[in-house]
C-alpha cells in the first residue's frame, strides 16, 4: 500500500482555499500547471511509499502512541510558496509550527520503528499542494505564489492524526487525480 501520514484541514478551511484556487486558476499561464482538488488537499507529514501489509498493524500502532504523546494544537492556511522550479505549488502554514514538526517527526520515527525504509531525513515543511508543474516541464510559479502572499484562514485545533492509502490513476488518463482513502486516525492528547 502506497502510505503516508497527514492533517486535513476542516471542511471551511478547505471551502476558503478553494475559493482562492479558483481566482489562481484564472491567472494567465494555469493550464499550464496540473492543478490538484479538494479530496486531495492535506498537509503531508511523512510519507511512507509502498508498505507492506504486513507492516501496516505496528506502523498504526507507532504512528497511535505518537498522537497520544503530542498535544492537540492550533494551526491555519497561510501564504504558499514552491519546490524546486514549478515542480509545485502549494499553500503554508501558521500557527504552532512546533508541534507541527515535532508531530511529523513522530510520524517519520514511527515508520522507522516499524521498519519502513525513510530514506534520507529532510528538515519538514508543511504545505498543502494545490498545482504540479506538468511532466519534466517545469513552469515560473512565481504569479501563483506572489497571488497566494496574502491568503491566509481561520485558525482551527488539529486534533487528530491520520493514516492515508494514494491510489495512483490508471497510466495514461489525462487528468487523472490519486484517489485517498483513510486507513486509520488517532486524537491528539487532550482531543475529544
Amino acid at each position: 500500500m502506497r502510505l503516508f501520514a497527514a492533517l486535513v484541514p476542516p471542511d471551511d478551511v478547505v471551502d476558503r482555499l478553494a475559493r482562492t484556487v479558483a481566482e489562481l486558476r484564472r491567472l494567465p499561464g494555469a493550464d499550464s500547471l496540473r492543478w490538484t482538488g479538494r479530496p486531495g488537499w492535506h498537509l503531508t507529514l511523512a510519507f511512507y511509499g509502498e508498505v507492506d501489509a504486513d507492516t501496516v498493524p505496528e506502523l498504526s500502532d507507532r504512528l497511535g502512541r505518537a498522537a497520544g504523546r503530542t498535544p492537540a494544537f492550533s494551526l491555519a492556511l497561510r501564504g504558499g510558496g514552491q519546490f524546486g522550479r514549478g515542480s509545485a505549488l502549494w499553500a503554508g502554514a501558521d500557527g504552532d509550527l512546533r508541534t507541527l514538526g515535532l508531530l511529523a517527526s513522530r510520524a517519520e520515527a514511527a515508520a522507522r520503528k516499524a521498519g519502513v525504509p525513510m530514506g534520507e531525513h529532510r528538515p519538514y515543511t508543511a504545505h498543502l499542494t494545490v498545482a504540479r508543474g506538468r511532466g519534466r516541464h517545469t513552469v515560473d510559479v512565481r504569479p501563483w505564489v506572489r497571488a497566494l502572499q496574502d491568503f491566509s484562514s481561520r485558525p482551527w485545533t488539529v486534533d487528530e492524526l491520520l493514516l492515508v492509502r494514494s491510489l495512483l490513476p490508471g497510466s495514461g488518463v489525462p487528468g487523472a487525480q490519486p484517489r485517498y482513502e483513510t486507513v486509520g486516525r488517532w486524537p491528539l492528547n487532550g482531543a475529544r
